[in-house]
């Protein structure tokens, strides 16, 4: 569908047809998302035995109803649908407990997803059989954070193995949630062009004036993984950065931010006072919702150097990639170049755009 040179000194962007073509919009959502993992929730929404947890699995093109639920403090997933008619079992999150019971004809299944039992069943043939269970979905956790996928080749340690070579000397399980400071924003771009944005710190001298003073832009510096990537932001002499353990393979850079980045949607940025995770949800080839979800370590470090007023950061970033969005309809735009010192993180996300497209 797509080809992009391997060479970022040779390489063009994906095409301006790709942020605005509804059909390749959906082929592209179906190839990315069904084929990675997605973050779901962190453990505290299943802090009770038998808690369940409803959620759709991409919400614009593949849709699929799942659950999760806390069964003796393993978390599984499974498909929301009643086998019998195709009902939504579980609507809201809730204690399941004893057993499932689908509100449409009664059929019961247990808190593992298999069969119990089904009013006026008497006479089927072939009656109850594998088909009868709930198809369990595959879910892994890193630290109290939960993903799930439906049918992906990506090794999940191998995306978050790099992730720990920065992080793992941060309590980051006792970094705790904070509703107050997360939000949801929609914004009408295509998601891939939200991401293009995130995967650069070439536009932060001219969008980002606050930014910009927390960040040394010369020292800016970006590492490509597998299926994800690092962005590492330098702090000014008088930014806020953290206090890196002896051994850390940082020790001695000013480090104001790790910006991690997991194929195809997500970004784990850590900063001084804790975690922003931010989700990149499609709801249509020119509609976006992005997630904020604060997770916080040393609230005394709120609002200080490259963690601050991220509110702000995200206006002044909506704002320029609307102007984009609208330049992908331009007659006279075709694709562009990338910098190589500056865009290896969009280059490296085009080329896993053009893997999952094209197999």
């Amino acid at each position: 569908m797509f080809n992009i040179d391997d060479n970022i000194r040779k390489a063009s962007t994906l095409p301006s047809l790709f942020y605005r073509d509804k059909e390749i919009f959906r082929k592209v959502i179906k190839k990315v998302f069904s084929n990675s993992w997605q973050y779901i929730t962190d453990l505290s929404n299943l802090n009770e035995d038998k808690m369940a947890y409803p959620f759709t699995y991409e919400e614009s093109i593949v849709k699929e109803p799942l659950f999760l639920i806390n069964n003796k403090n393993k978390v599984q997933c499974f498909s929301n649908v009643c086998t019998h008619r195709g009902n939504i079992l579980i609507d809201k999150a809730k204690v399941v407990k004893n057993r499932i019971v689908c509100s449409y004809h009664g059929k019961s299944f247990d808190q593992c997803g298999k069969f119990i039992s089904m009013p006026m069943s008497d006479g089927m043939l072939n009656f109850p059989s594998e088909n009868d269970n709930l198809t369990e979905i595959k879910v892994k956790s890193w630290n109290n954070l939960l993903f799930t996928t439906l049918s992906s080749d990506i090794k999940f340690e191998e995306v978050f193995t790099e992730i720990d070579k920065r992080v793992s000397w941060m309590p980051v399980k006792d970094f705790v949630y904070r509703g107050d400071l997360s939000k949801e924003y929609f914004v009408d771009v295509n998601w891939a062009l939200y991401c293009d944005n995130y995967l650069e710190g070439f536009h932060i001298p001219f969008v980002h004036n606050d930014l910009n003073d927390a960040l040394e832009f010369e020292n800016y510096d970006v590492n490509i993984f597998k299926y994800c990537n690092l962005q590492i932001g330098i702090g000014k002499d008088q930014s806020e950065c953290f206090d890196l353990p002896n051994d850390h393979i940082d020790h001695g850079k000013k480090i104001a931010a790790y910006y991690f980045w997991v194929f195809p949607n997500l970004m784990l940025n850590f900063y001084p006072w804790g975690l922003s995770l931010n989700k990149v949800i499609p709801l249509s080839q020119n509609k976006t919702k992005i997630i904020f979800q604060s997770f916080v370590w040393d609230e005394n470090k709120l609002n200080r150097g490259a963690g601050a007023d991220l509110d702000k950061v995200e206006m002044e970033d909506q704002q320029i990639i609307k102007k984009v969005q609208k330049g992908m309809f331009s007659q006279y735009y075709k694709s562009g170049r990338f910098s190589p010192k500056m865009e290896k993180g969009v280059h490296h996300f085009h080329l896993l755009i053009s893997k999952f497209c094209n197999e």
